[in-house]
């Protein structure tokens, strides 16, 4: 048995995993992130989509994406299913890697180099499985179920049950819509939370926290709705803290906190009460993911910071 052999080995036995080619094309439209890129791509092909496979993204949209917003897509590979994600490393990888502390120095920065350069994808390349999406015509994505395939475009409604085809899928949309305490065909944009966080391993990142802080700048949080931040490591904290975000997040009612997990999984008092509603830029929206009863959408950071002032699903474009 596979216990057997982890006992006598102190090793695993891992199957050869299949290889998916995840291909974005285009300009994404003004207001879509990443993060939006990977929920299209989880909605898309569902959490079950990359069972068995090691995907590689590519396409002119990744290759467009700073090695933050890689970052957030490798990140939720495992949200749709896969064994694991990744990019070939390119000038914007190497100019990231560039100086840091652990990078190699000199000489051995060129070997480096001449190493990474090898490791992408041939051009001729035969993959097991093949996804492509546009990337014109990813909008933002607002998750409305209790898994991270359960998204639609911000503009889109709560679906019906009964227009899934698939008997599984209509009857987890049916528990889903259940739980969410939500009602088929209701626009997402009417509909109202009590609690936003930004933060998570997926999207804690300077980058993230500047956008959102340029999002809310000037602005207040909504009545009634709580707003945390919580920054992906120390060392972001205080890059933010030097750029002055956290005064530009706690000027408009968001509580800044110190770096950790907190509400992406409800750990120590981080949790939602029962019933409550959150918009989350974490990538787990599993039943009591965020607190026991908890209602969990998962959102970009721009979707995220714009929802926490008007109280409501909404986009940076809602502010202006």
């Amino acid at each position: 048995s596979e216990v057997e052999h982890v006992l006598a080995t102190q090793t695993l036995p891992q199957m050869r995993p299949k290889t998916m080619s995840i291909n974005v094309d285009g300009d994404l439209p003004e207001g879509s992130t990443a993060k939006d890129i990977i929920l299209a791509i989880i909605g898309k092909i569902t959490t079950g989509g990359g069972i068995g496979h090691m995907v590689e993204y590519r396409g002119s949209a990744i290759r467009n994406l700073s090695m933050e917003g890689r970052m957030t897509i490798c990140n939720m590979s495992i949200e749709a299913g896969a064994k694991a994600g990744m990019i070939a490393p390119d000038d914007t990888t190497f100019a990231y890697i560039e100086g840091r502390r652990y990078a190699p120095k000199g000489k051995l920065w060129e070997e480096a180099l001449d190493h990474w350069r090898s490791l992408p994808t041939d051009d001729d390349a035969v993959f097991d499985s093949y996804v492509e999406l546009d990337a014109a015509s990813i909008t933002p994505y607002v998750s409305w179920g209790t898994n991270p395939g359960q998204v639609v475009p911000i503009d889109a409604m709560v679906p019906d049950p009964s227009q899934f085809d698939d008997p599984g899928q209509r009857n987890a949309a049916e528990r889903a819509i259940a739980y969410m305490d939500l009602v088929p065909g209701t626009p997402l944009r009417d509909v109202p939370v009590d609690v936003v966080f930004l933060g998570s391993c997926t999207n804690s990142r300077i980058e993230d926290l500047r956008l959102a802080a340029q999002v809310i700048e000037g602005k207040s949080v909504a009545t009634g709705v709580q707003a945390y931040v919580v920054p992906g490591s120390m060392r972001v904290k205080e890059q933010a803290e030097r750029e002055g975000l956290d005064r530009v997040f706690r000027a408009a009612g968001f509580e800044w906190r110190s770096a950790g997990c907190s509400m992406c999984l409800g750990m120590n008092p981080d949790q939602l009460t029962p019933g409550q509603r959150c918009a989350s830029t974490s990538n787990r929206n599993f039943e009591g993911r965020q607190g026991k009863g908890g209602r969990t959408h998962l959102v970009s950071p721009a979707v995220a910071a714009a929802t926490a002032i008007v109280g409501a699903f909404a986009t940076p474009a809602d502010l202006r």
